[in-house]
């Protein structure tokens, strides 16, 4: 009997041709750092396919490259191009013989980060995030500040902290100061937290003081990652006035190491929620077609237990508005820029995207299904936040997952 093809990939495999997601990979016994395709339970080594496949120069020079840089660099029109190539080299049985043998298993793969990150960007854009955090922080307040209707919130982070999935994450250490105590002290984190969050890559980059208009977002951002931003509370909670998170966020930030392109996810276009203010007109998205939601389903996993199931559909500013507004002001954008959603949390207790809200600022510790306790993370706890989305045929697709593990303070 013939062994199977790794190219028979079932139509709806989470990693089939519908998907296609770019990574960065090496092997134990190549370690080289190559372009990779996420293909069922292999990775095609980009490079080498176009060179067996005999792919016009340009196509091989971008998929030969040791970083998604290149690819990302060339705009839309080589995007399309490029994924109609990989797609034709999966299927079309006149490649099979090709494209084999650059199959590798992904059990066999070591994934790095998938491409350098030139500026991070934060936001805030989730209302029930913002407005779960409100209430434990400013109980019988209003839980929205004044602006959080009107503009997409957000923090320039640190881009040179941003790891792949699978990096330990080391507990940070700081400042910190409880409401009682009389003066700060310094030491590792007590309240280290989760962000389950979606994370948005730029290709093409702007000018410096051109602005990106809502209608151009799809011209500028390749395709969409997961995050988590790992949160320092107590760190958090004492340097953030008034200039906003610093060492409670700069120390780690993890991503997952499969991009996947924005044509993957037009089956998962959908309109925002509805607003509660009118927004200015450089953010007015309500005529957008396709709409610039997206309904992407995460889960986060503590140490294997299932604890949350945050819906990104419930998004109330969309990455086209985060786009428009982190550019109006003239900021230019560059190849590589990676913006991420905010905590994504749902309405419900069990659709929370971070701990802080889980337990309610640490008063409802959660119970796992193990017997053990927690309110925020312990060294040794492992956190691993995955999602899907919807395509074509009521199918889905996977954006894979990003997984940290805590090592002590050092």
């Amino acid at each position: 009997m013939s062994a199977v093809s790794p190219l028979a990939v079932p139509p709806d495999s989470l990693f089939g041709v519908r998907n296609l997601p770019y990574g960065v990979f090496s092997t134990a016994d190549d370690p080289r750092r190559r372009l990779g395709v996420a293909y069922g339970d292999h990775v095609l080594d980009a490079g080498r396919a176009a060179e067996a496949t005999g792919a016009p120069t340009d196509l091989a020079a971008v998929l030969s490259a040791p970083g998604l840089g290149p690819l990302l660099a060339a705009g839309r029109p080589a995007w399309t191009r490029v994924r109609a190539a990989l797609t034709e080299w999966l299927t079309a049985e006149r490649y099979r013989a090709a494209v084999e043998p650059c199959l590798v298993p992904r059990s066999r793969t070591v994934p790095h980060l998938p491409f350098d990150v030139a500026d991070y960007v934060d936001f805030y854009a989730s209302e029930h995030h913002a407005s779960n955090v409100g209430r434990i922080f400013r109980p019988g307040a209003e839980p929205l500040t004044p602006n959080w209707k009107h503009l997409p919130i957000g923090y320039h982070g640190r881009a040179g902290t941003v790891v792949v999935s699978g990096t330990p994450v080391v507990r940070p250490s700081g400042q910190r100061k409880a409401p009682a105590d009389p003066a700060p002290d310094f030491g590792p984190s007590r309240r280290l937290d989760i962000e389950a969050e979606v994370g948005f890559v730029v290709g093409t980059p702007s000018p410096l003081g051109a602005r990106v208009a809502l209608a151009d977002a799809d011209a500028h951002v390749f395709g969409v990652c997961l995050v988590n931003d790992w949160s320092a509370r107590d760190l958090q909670a004492w340097e953030y006035v008034p200039l906003g998170p610093f060492l409670g966020k700069s120390f780690a930030t993890s991503v997952s190491p499969w991009v996947v392109p924005m044509d993957a996810l037009a089956h998962a276009r959908t309109d925002p929620p509805a607003r509660g203010a009118e927004p200015l007109p450089y953010l007015d998205d309500r005529a957008a077609e396709p709409p610039y939601g997206l309904d992407l389903a995460l889960e986060v996993r503590l140490n294997g237990h299932l604890v949350s199931r945050p819906p990104f559909s419930t998004m109330y500013w969309t990455y086209a508005q985060m786009l428009a507004h982190m550019t109006v002001n003239g900021a230019s954008l560059r190849t590589g820029d990676l913006y991420a959603s905010g905590t994504v949390s749902g309405p419900a207790p069990d659709t929370r995207g971070s701990l802080i809200e889980l337990t309610w600022n640490g008063e409802e510790p959660l119970t796992l299904p193990d017997g053990t306790t927690r309110s925020f993370l312990e060294d040794g706890d492992e956190v691993t936040i995955s999602a899907t989305a919807p395509s074509l045929d009521g199918t889905r697709i996977s954006l894979g997952e990003v997984t940290g593990r805590i090592e002590p303070a050092r």
